[in-house]
């Protein structure tokens, strides 16, 4: 792993934390979005034979998704649309 992954990762990771930090329940938030981009992440690699768009659930996407949630997904199928 090159030392920029590990800073832009360190990065969200603070963002995520700062956000969660400012609400009532904090660990509680944090964990419903990791369930959500999880659950996210599976939904879109089930349909995958549905819709023909193929997202691999591998570490990279998992840790996007716990990351960032629901969002983090998104972003996943964003650049996959744009780097095809």
């Amino acid at each position: 792993m090159t030392i920029g992954a590990i800073i832009t990762g360190a990065v969200c990771l603070l963002i995520v934390a700062r956000a969660a930090a400012h609400q009532q329940h904090p660990l509680r938030s944090v964990i419903a979005s990791a369930v959500c981009g999880l659950a996210g992440l599976s939904a879109v690699a089930l349909l995958s034979p549905v819709t023909g768009f193929l997202l691999p659930f591998n570490t990279f996407t998992a840790v996007c998704a716990v990351i960032l949630g629901l969002p983090g997904v998104i972003l996943l199928l964003a650049l996959k649309l744009i780097l095809l």
